[in-house]
């Protein structure tokens, strides 16, 4: 912990000092004449002994006030630390947790989005995240707490109940937005966790959810932008997630809606595949359920449909291939406003695909 409060060191440092086989005790107990010549630097601010020696006064007290509050730190040179962000070259050198979450779990996803979230991302996420559960229980959601998507994200994940990550951009002796606290108090209380880089003391600034955003971006293997506009810290979350490799997905929206043009152009720009049903994400990601105690969905849902959700599902259950819209309207005789109407919350709903040609056919679980 002392090493990330000396000023200019960095993992690429923590690096250099295992080649040199120079350990972190080392690296405080050697003079400024030894460390410099292992390190092979002649001027740098750790090489002042003072530096180095308030950094471990500052760690002590840090340590007093993660033992009050029970608050737990993983260092980059820890064997625990979390292995998905180990390898990133602007990984946090440490990681200070309160609650539970398990920061290395098999599944893990990341969703991320605008603060002026609208029904529609606030409705694909709870179904999403609702419908993952049954096949991954273990599954953690990670997000970032803010007002939108990321607290549509957490709640999702709650109800689900499933473990979530909030990671913060401040440290963990206060929460930001201060609306959130509520909703910080259950994910700590339901096994989740809330994460920073940042020790006690540190406030939100503009830069350091810039820097909080590579955290969420590369803490999972996927990350899903639900709704954003052109600009925005969900762009920039996305933009590190592919830089570093991780799956991106984006939830598409209606041509024109500010909310949706970001996540649109990540699509039509073939950096994120296009975000659909569960079953969808499950297949692009390779996902293998732990679970698969689900009954099939089709059979689920059979007896509650009604009106005319019943009329095109009894159309597409009997049909050979799948239907155009004019051969739909003419099978259910529903006037073309009400049968696109129908067709479009179907296949919001995940219960059937739109093929090329504007032909739907039912989706196979």
């Amino acid at each position: 912990m002392a090493l990330s409060f000396v000023p200019g060191t960095d993992p690429a440092l923590v690096r250099h000092m295992e080649k040199a086989g120079l350990t972190v005790e080392d690296f405080f107990s050697h003079s400024r004449q030894e460390l410099s010549g292992r390190l092979g630097v002649n001027a740098a601010p750790f090489l002042d002994k003072m530096v180095r020696d308030e950094a471990v006064f500052k760690a002590k007290k840090e340590s007093e006030f993660m033992e009050r509050h029970g608050i737990v730190s993983f260092s980059l040179t820890d064997d625990d630390y979390p292995s998905r962000l180990s390898d990133i070259d602007r990984a946090p050198m440490t990681l200070y947790r309160l609650g539970s979450a398990d920061l290395d779990s098999e599944t893990m996803m990341s969703i991320v989005g605008t603060r002026h979230s609208t029904a529609y991302g606030v409705r694909y996420v709870k179904k999403l995240v609702e419908d993952l559960a049954p096949y991954f229980p273990d599954m953690v959601i990670v997000s970032g707490l803010a007002l939108g998507i990321d607290s549509a994200a957490h709640e999702a994940a709650l109800a689900a109940s499933l473990p979530t990550v909030a990671v913060v951009a401040h440290g963990l002796n206060t929460i930001y937005p201060a609306v959130n606290r509520d909703l910080a108090r259950r994910i700590i209380a339901s096994g989740g966790a809330i994460i920073s880089e940042y020790p006690s003391g540190v406030t939100p600034y503009r830069s350091r959810f810039l820097e909080r955003n590579r955290i969420v971006a590369t803490m999972t293997d996927a990350v899903l932008v639900a709704e954003s506009a052109d600009k925005g810290g969900a762009m920039s979350t996305a933009a590190v997630a592919s830089s570093y490799g991780r799956e991106l997905l984006a939830l598409p929206g209606r041509i024109g809606d500010e909310m949706s043009a970001g996540c649109n152009r990540l699509i039509r720009s073939q950096k994120a595949m296009m975000a659909g049903s569960a079953a969808e994400i499950m297949s692009m990601l390779g996902w293998q359920p732990k679970t698969i105690q689900v009954a099939p969905r089709q059979r689920d849902l059979f007896p509650e449909l009604q009106g005319k959700e019943k009329l095109i599902y009894d159309a597409l259950r009997f049909a050979r291939e799948p239907m155009p819209v004019d051969a739909l309207r003419e099978r259910t005789g529903l006037p073309i406003h009400d049968l696109m109407a129908s067709l479009g919350e179907m296949e919001f709903e995940g219960m059937l695909e739109r093929l090329p040609g504007n032909r739907f056919s039912l989706i196979s679980y």
